[in-house]
């Protein structure tokens, strides 16, 4: 018996499991390196990955709905989005 999986659900989980990936190395690479300097340059490059894939993920989600959503609604999630990246930023 064969599962079906939507290409959207694996893009979406792809990128989470890529992003995982990317926070493991940022750890390893702060353990190796051994300074507080070098750390929060690592910890700062990755506050430019999780933003990324948030709106990557987000349109991927909402590209696989867009059959099921109306225009407003799809308005409504980038917006409410925007306001997550803009609350984060400032």
């Amino acid at each position: 018996m064969f599962i079906f999986i939507e290409k959207a659900v694996l893009g979406m989980a792809f990128l989470r499991i890529l992003s995982g990936c990317i926070e493991i190395i940022a750890a390893f690479l702060m353990i190796k390196f051994h300074t507080v300097e070098k750390a929060l340059i690592i910890n700062s490059s990755l506050a430019f990955v999780g933003p990324t894939v948030l709106v990557i993920t987000t349109t991927i989600g909402v590209l696989g709905l867009s059959g099921d959503l109306s225009l407003m609604k799809i308005f409504w999630i980038f917006l409410g989005v925007s306001c997550i990246l803009i609350g984060v930023k400032w």
